[in-house]
């Protein structure tokens, strides 16, 4: 990795960009990582659809759509194959007879839940590593992102 700043000024923003690009690349590393580790491991979109069904329970397929950047027509495909191995539910709209709201099955819990914790072991390995000031630090810094990336 290479941003490194040695000099006793605050880095700048291009350095502070720079330095959390590559953190976020080594991050999908070693999420595709755990994901690839699954007994039943789920394509990157898979997974995405998953997270935002967690995230927003009870979607349309449009909604759905939306959510992921995709058209209706590649999310439907995508949520036939979740439903043939459980993860997905598809149950009548309370608002419309046209509509089905989709809905992530305990068994598609079950997996995130899973998935999560292998996410978590392979970061807690990394962060092991570091000096109990190193982490304070991250944990301050991450939550002041956090903060300033909510209205982004």
């Amino acid at each position: 990795m290479g941003v490194v700043n040695r000099s006793s000024e605050p880095p700048g923003t291009e350095t502070v960009a720079a330095a959390v690009a590559e953190t976020a690349e080594l991050l999908e590393i070693v999420f595709e990582r755990a994901r690839e580790a699954s007994p039943r491991p789920l394509s990157t979109s898979q997974v995405r659809a998953v997270v935002a069904l967690d995230h927003h329970d009870g979607l349309n397929l449009r909604a759905l759509a939306e959510l992921l950047g995709s058209t209706p027509p590649l999310v439907s495909r995508l949520c036939d194959r979740l439903e043939a191995v459980g993860f997905v539910d598809r149950l009548p709209s309370t608002h419309s007879r046209r509509e089905l709201t989709l809905r992530l099955s305990d068994r598609g819990r079950a997996y995130l839940r899973d998935l999560r914790a292998r996410r978590r072991e392979s970061l807690e390995s990394v962060l092991g590593k570091l000096t109990p000031e190193a982490k304070a630090a991250l944990v301050a810094g991450l939550r002041e992102f956090r903060e300033a990336a909510v209205d982004f």
